[in-house]
């Protein structure tokens, strides 16, 4: 498909800088079939069913933004996947400046060398020394935001929190799963009345879900990989609700995207440990969710069509219409989506 079908108008001051207080006070846009409803996330339990299953990501977010120095230049860090003990796949800024051989000086007693420069741009960084390389981290790197945002304010104090869901266990990401930032202990006391349980996986997620797609058409574009895993138990039990007529509602496409790498042509869920870089556009079959819990997304972006895909492109373009029109805040702080497709009884 072309590219350019997934594009819209976005004001910029729809772009939120800073999330709800409290989390659950966010506005939520229910997109079921063709109809839109305005709602807030409070309104969460009386929207879905009992024995519907909500399915969180638990990666926790590193402080993957660097910035160092090779002699006298300017280097620029984010890291994006793991690939070793001490190594890390990153992009550059300046990445000219940088060649394989050479050491990037962090501060804070935190350095790496370049090991391998493939042909995506990216750089594959070896840590020193021989703490792990999250102590480093924590001393030298910042919260990684998205650069929506970093481009109209630096990361601060606040960001630690803000960037990190209530389910954040496993390190690894560096991007948030956002969509469960909107989650709180007083929403997940309401959804327990109402029967609504929840099961966690693990995708770590990186930073090239923020790249622009570049190309004229969706199949020219690459995704890169991300490690995620969900274990034989979680898997038993995700496929159990299905079979007693519950549905499984992905909360974030990080969850859906997971969820959907693991299933079978039969729709039934495997356990998965492993790299993804699954790509979902129109035209794709969804096998294992029934739905989405989602923020708004970027014009253009690989999210904007996965959403497109679930929903279908006139559905989805209508219904941000609608949300740029009601003033709904988009992207990583801003407001949430509850996506429920035609087909769904």
């Amino acid at each position: 498909m072309r590219v350019d079908l997934f594009d819209f108008d976005l004001p910029q001051d729809r772009i939120a800088l800073r999330p709800a207080r409290p989390r659950d006070s966010a506005r939520l846009l229910l997109v079921e079939g063709s109809q839109i409803s305005d709602h807030q996330v409070l309104d969460l339990p009386g929207l879905l069913r009992s024995g519907d299953v909500l399915v969180f990501n638990d990666t926790k977010v590193i402080p993957a933004q660097l910035e160092g120095t090779r002699g006298d230049a300017s280097i620029g860090a984010t890291l994006h996947k793991r690939e070793g003990p001490r190594e890390w796949q990153a992009f550059l800024r300046n990445a000219r400046r940088a060649r394989v051989g050479d050491k990037i000086d962090f501060g804070a007693g935190v350095s790496a060398s370049v090991v391998d420069k493939p042909e995506d741009g990216s750089a594959l960084l070896h840590f020193h020394g021989d703490e792990p390389v999250e102590l480093l981290l924590e001393r030298a790197g910042r919260m990684p935001l998205p650069p929506y945002i970093a481009s109209k304010r630096p990361a601060d104090a606040e960001d630690r929190a803000d960037y990190q869901t209530m389910f954040a266990r496993k390190e690894g990401a560096v991007a948030a799963p956002t969509a469960a930032l909107h989650f709180t202990p007083r929403l997940l006391e309401m959804l327990d009345l109402r029967g609504v349980s929840r099961e966690t996986l693990t995708l770590h997620v990186g930073a090239g879900t923020f790249l622009p797609v570049k190309t004229e058409v969706t199949s020219a574009h690459k995704m890169h990989a991300e490690w995620g895993r969900i274990d034989a138990a979680t898997a038993v039990r995700l496929n159990e609700v299905r079979k007693s007529g519950g549905r499984l509602i992905a909360v974030g496409t990080t969850s859906l995207r997971l969820l959907e790498s693991a299933a079978g042509e039969d729709g039934a869920i495997r356990p998965f440990e492993g790299d993804t870089a699954i790509f979902i556009t129109p035209g794709y079959r969804f096998k294992a969710i029934d739905g989405l819990i989602t923020n708004f997304h970027l014009p253009r972006s690989t999210l904007f069509m996965l959403v497109s895909a679930l929903m279908g492109l006139d559905v989805m373009k209508s219904a941000y219409l609608h949300a740029i029109d009601a003033g709904y805040r988009f992207y990583s702080y801003g407001d949430a989506s509850l996506l429920l497709p035609q087909l769904l009884k």
